[in-house]
């Protein structure tokens, strides 16, 4: 596991106004630096400004070299903050202003998990829930299909889990997608699609981390050939989900749901309602990360992609949505 300091950067990242070219260099330490480019959602039609209920709000494409940098895997609202996790157990935390800009960031790993942290896929993370009232975090972990709970900004790891209902998932398959809701109860999704096409995912009675803890099974139906990537809570309790798929001529492509948590009971099959897609042209990637804000009394969603780590063919984007009024 490489051991990463943290850094203090100071920059801003203003995301909408200037979609259609330019970028802005961020020196980080002595001799790094990230390069965020612009994006249109649609750069063959450049003044197109949604997608289904989404609304753009502007995105970037983030290249960088520090350490830890890429192979966003998950992302969620920490306080001021976007905090994204890479599936090799490391974090960067971007500092988010009233506004919507990102004013600075961080890197780390996590001081814990499962394995022994050696090797990358020990901490092959996917899949994070933060508690905006203690700071707590919880970080799902594909291979070893764990969950940990750690202390707030990732400061020590406080339990870990493995439990037994996820036993039998897939090691690249789960746990992908995990939501805390507001009364403390967690679902957790795996992203293996098992019988017809439906993903295993559970209801946990409260912290999944917590040897009392208890679940039940239901499954939960993706868009026909898409995956499920990423869960979150919306503010008026409805769950927004993000989901995936990989296929040819087209290349990556993206989904975005929106869930009444009332379908979710034991033995349920639950599904979404489709609200918005990305396909190319417009700027889609590996999107695997979501996180869930409010500015101005408008829901905003922001949405990241996997690169894993400088793949040829994949970038690191990091888009900006507003939910569409009636959504």
């Amino acid at each position: 596991m490489r051991l990463l300091i943290p850094i203090l950067l100071p920059f801003i990242l203003v995301l909408g106004g200037d979609a259609g070219g330019g970028s802005r260099r961020v020196l980080i330490g002595n001799d790094t630096r990230i390069v965020a480019t612009p994006v249109p959602l649609d750069p063959d039609h450049p003044k197109r400004g949604r997608a289904g209920g989404l609304i753009y709000l502007g995105g970037w494409v983030l290249q960088g070299k520090a350490p830890g940098f890429g192979g966003i895997s998950g992302m969620a609202m920490d306080r001021d903050a976007l905090m994204l996790i890479s599936d090799a157990g490391g974090f960067m935390r971007l500092t988010v202003d009233s506004q919507g800009a990102i004013r600075g960031a961080r890197f780390g790993d996590f001081r814990g998990g499962p394995g022994t942290g050696a090797r990358r896929r020990d901490r092959d993370s996917e899949s994070i829930a933060i508690d905006s009232a203690s700071g707590r975090i919880w970080v799902g972990f594909e291979r070893f299909n764990a969950i940990a709970r750690y202390a707030p900004g990732f400061a020590a790891m406080e339990a870990l889990a493995f439990p037994a209902a996820m036993k039998a998932w897939p090691g690249n398959g789960g746990p992908e997608a995990m939501v805390r809701l507001s009364d403390g109860r967690f679902l957790v999704f795996s992203e293996a699609a098992g019988q017809r096409g439906q993903n295993d995912a559970l209801l946990f009675d409260r912290d999944p981390t917590d040897p009392a803890a208890k679940s039940v099974v239901f499954r939960y139906r993706p868009p026909a050939g898409y995956r499920i990537t990423e869960a979150k809570s919306l503010p008026d309790g409805r769950l927004i989900l993000l989901h995936r798929r990989l296929s040819f001529p087209e290349y990556f492509s993206a989904k975005v749901a929106i869930l009444d948590p009332a379908e979710i009971k034991e033995g349920a099959i639950a599904q979404g309602k489709e609200i918005a897609s990305l396909v190319r042209p417009m700027a889609v990637d590996n999107m695997e990360a979501m996180a869930v804000t409010q500015e101005n009394r408008r829901t905003i969603i922001w949405i990241g992609s996997d690169d894993n780590f400088g793949g040829t063919f994949q970038r690191t984007l990091l888009m900006k949505f507003a939910l569409s009024p009636g959504f």
